[in-house]
């Protein structure tokens, strides 16, 4: 392809080569929708941290990590490519250019590994809990993954954005157009798609693969447990005392009076921590002992990692679904400079990207009651706010 075909190639991109006006006006109104509703459900996310506290532990500030990279791409990446899309040309200069092509490249890309490191957050917790809790409360960690998803997702593709001409010493690309450097070099791009999306896919796989065997070992166990008889266990006279959170257990009587270091008493303090840090009522009766609240913690346990692998396990197709395209195209776009397949695949592919963006924050409500909680909460306070007015 020369450089003269490679320009008409680049400026027939926009919809009056290819659409009629009522289509042009259709794709507006879509645009601006996919617009509105990946900035609304963004800010949601990140509205819900700051009004409920109880959002804020580990595994949720990575997903705020996430909203924000998919809040930038419908507020900023979004609006500067409307106009570019309908004239075919950019122009609005070569600095907001680059400056574009970095945010979007950049907030894309860590919006990859942040679902990469959303995966690992969740492995941790669930195969290995005890080393979890150690480190949840180090918010110096977190903080630090939050930014080392940032700086990585920049080096993947910023430094070839900026310099890529000084280091190649051309550019054959029309001054209208707004397209990075490396744009029909395939290794580049083959070694990029790699990093952002290979890499990531194959990383929330393995979390997600381990996650689901994990708790089919421990069902299997769970199964088993049921199927042996329990050990017959002591009697003692016994009288029930009522919890004011609902948890029914049951204390020994000595001589008419409680004796409150007792093993039984101890059990009730694990249980009202359990049920805190779970959600879930925990009972027990005076023939269970601490047994069944064993048994009841593991339940309870196995019914949230369980959760825990099917939000993921719907994130990881979400990313699947809508980055897969768009790295194989890129790649034979770049390989075969727009001559192997029709073109119109090569535009079409981004708006997966994008669209994932949008998709990200509704799953959110959907896979996790504390967020529904919050949507929920926000909403409330937005009314009554509306008719105290």
């Amino acid at each position: 392809m020369t450089n003269g075909d490679l320009s008409v190639a680049i400026e027939d991109g926009g919809l009056e080569m290819q659409f009629s006006e009522g289509i042009k006006v259709l794709v507006i109104v879509l645009i601006s929708l996919l617009i509105l509703l990946t900035v609304l459900g963004n800010s949601l996310v990140i509205l819900a941290f700051i009004v409920d506290k109880r959002l804020r532990n580990q595994g949720n500030f990575f997903l705020l990590n996430l909203s924000i990279c998919d809040f930038f791409i419908g507020a900023f990446s979004l609006p500067l490519y409307v106009p570019y899309l309908l004239t075919g040309k950019w122009v609005l200069g070569r600095f907001l250019c680059k400056l574009w092509l970095i945010a979007d490249y950049t907030m894309c890309t860590a919006s990859a590994f942040n679902v990469a490191l959303i995966s690992y957050d969740r492995f941790l917790s669930v195969t290995m809990a005890v080393l979890y809790r150690s480190q949840e409360k180090r918010h110096s960690q977190t903080v630090l993954k939050m930014a080392a998803v940032w700086i990585l997702s920049f080096l993947v593709y910023g430094p070839a954005i900026l310099f890529w001409e000084s280091f190649v010493g051309e550019n054959n690309f029309p001054e209208s157009s707004c397209i990075p450097g490396f744009y029909y070099t395939w290794y580049f791009i083959f070694g990029a798609s790699a990093l952002d999306f290979a890499l990531p896919l194959i990383s929330i796989s393995f979390f997600n693969l381990s996650i689901y065997w994990s708790i089919q070992k421990r069902s299997r166990k769970k199964r088993q447990s049921s199927i042996t008889p329990p050990s017959e266990e002591k009697e003692t006279t016994v009288r029930p005392y009522i919890i004011a959170t609902n948890i029914v257990q049951a204390l020994p009587q000595i001589d008419g009076k409680e004796d409150i270091k007792s093993p039984v008493r101890k059990r009730v303090n694990i249980v009202l921590s359990l049920r805190e840090c779970f959600g879930s009522n925990i009972t027990s009766s005076p023939q269970t002992g601490g047994t069944h609240i064993k048994r009841d913690v593991n339940i309870i346990k196995l019914s949230r990692d369980k959760k825990v692998a099917k939000s993921l396990a719907i994130l990881v197709s979400i990313f699947g679904i809508c980055w897969a395209p768009f790295s194989l195209f890129a790649i034979i776009r770049a390989a075969c400079h727009n001559d192997c397949t029709n073109s119109f695949w090569y535009k079409a592919t981004p708006w997966l990207l994008w669209i994932n963006s949008t998709i990200n924050p509704i799953l959110y409500p959907l896979c996790h009651e504390s967020f529904r909680k919050a949507f929920i909460k926000i909403f409330l306070q937005i009314c009554m706010k509306k008719f105290t007015m």
